[in-house]
């Protein structure tokens, strides 16, 4: 197995004339085209490339294996691993990997839809070169823009993600939430939400307006369905703050009337807004009730991003105090909520913040890319707690870049 490497001197480019017809058809055919028949599509037109053994595998909720998307009716493969897979090395680091076998070689792309990453196309050619990868590549880009727009209205790729029954607070967590991830030039995330098939209260969001980057983490308090409608108040008020373009405290105040006025004195949600200037790494935040975010430089966290807190939204805080930090190139934020770090371990004892920046630094040293370090951390720190997760817990990673 190997990444993808560079092709060194530019020549022509013969993959435009060779894919240019099954390409064409894919584009052709995808405008009207029912949802159930997205693999068998992409089967047909792997096949008019010389290629055969296509496969769509989809990130599952618990973000642990790929789930093949099935070419008809119910029917489909096993799911493949993500750790340890050539298939989930591509999906965790955005790369293609190549797999030589004995009939040929099988190649894994990562299915990019701007910053965002569906999954994995899986495909096996006799060779592999340079022609081959260009024109791949425009494949799994056109084959990950057709998941997107489709699943807008059918629940059939949905139901091929989940593997396990969903709870409706969790449903209605998941309907909510942005893309996991995102990269582009200057700034990269990723979030991840457990317990993913029972989630309630915990959610996070975030926008990408121009050079600002605008995040929100929540946790509302209780569980089940109470919990998540407070949330879906708190999003909502919360985007809808964010696109009138005010600012930090004006967003606060907006939130906290918003779940007062609509659940009463006795309900609350704590939040952390962040704003951070992906042209200079000017950063921002209120922090309504949420843990510290962690600041990490160089694969270490070296700090607590410490600020004035003020009433979780609902109580009717006063004017929040903004804090403010300029990042460095290449430094991380981690914002998480109390979930992670207050579940019992088996002997007891809580988890706390020292263990959970001791499992960061090792996390750090061993993944490269946010969306591998969230998904790394998230497992290890629920191994770390027994397998539990007795409260909603959610992870939010920052880059810089």
């Amino acid at each position: 197995m190997r990444g993808e490497r560079s092709s060194g001197a530019a020549g022509p480019d013969r993959s435009a004339g060779r894919g240019e017809c099954p390409l064409g058809a894919l584009l052709d055919r995808a405008h009207e085209l029912q949802p159930q028949l997205i693999a068998p599509l992409v089967a047909d037109v792997v096949r008019g490339l010389g290629g055969r053994g296509s496969a769509l595998l989809l990130q599952d909720y618990g973000q642990l294996v790929l789930v093949p998307l099935p070419e008809r009716g119910p029917a489909a493969g096993e799911p493949v691993p993500i750790d340890g897979s050539p298939a989930g090395a591509a999906f965790l680091h955005g790369a293609l990997v190549e797999e030589p076998q004995v009939d040929g070689v099988r190649v894994y792309l990562p299915l990019l839809d701007g910053g965002d990453e569906v999954g994995v196309l899986a495909l096996t050619l006799d060779t592999v070169d340079d022609d081959d990868r260009r024109l791949l590549r425009r494949l799994a880009a056109l084959v990950a823009d057709l998941l997107i727009t489709k699943s807008g209205y059918t629940d059939r790729i949905f139901q091929a993600r989940r593997l396990e029954p969903m709870s409706v607070a969790a449903e209605i967590q998941w309907s909510l939430l942005p893309p996991l991830s995102m990269t582009v030039q200057r700034v990269a995330v990723a979030g991840i939400l457990e317990p993913a098939y029972q989630v309630a209260g915990d959610s996070f969001d975030y926008a990408l307006n121009d050079d600002l980057l605008h995040v929100a983490t929540i946790d509302a308090m209780g569980h089940g369905l109470d919990a998540a409608t407070m949330a879906t108040v708190a999003i909502g008020a919360y985007r809808h703050a964010r696109r009138a373009d005010i600012g930090l405290a004006e967003i606060y105040a907006f939130m906290d009337r918003a779940i007062a006025e609509q659940f009463g004195p006795d309900h609350f949600v704590t939040a952390q807004m962040m704003r951070l200037d992906t042209l200079t790494g000017h950063l921002q935040w209120v922090n309504a009730g949420h843990p510290q975010p962690l600041l990490i430089r160089d694969h270490v966290v070296i700090e607590r991003l410490e600020s004035e807190t003020t009433l979780p939204v609902g109580f009717g805080g006063e004017e929040p105090v903004i804090s403010e930090r300029v990042l460095r190139h290449g430094d991380q934020v981690l914002c998480f909520t109390d979930g992670l770090v207050e579940e019992r371990e088996p002997g007891g004892e809580q988890f706390g913040e020292e263990q959970l920046i001791d499992w960061v630094n090792r996390v750090e040293r061993s993944q490269a890319g946010v969306r591998a370090v969230v998904r790394a951390l998230s497992n290890v720190l629920k191994e770390k707690r027994g397998g539990r997760t007795s409260d909603d817990a959610t992870l939010f990673l920052i880059e810089w870049r």
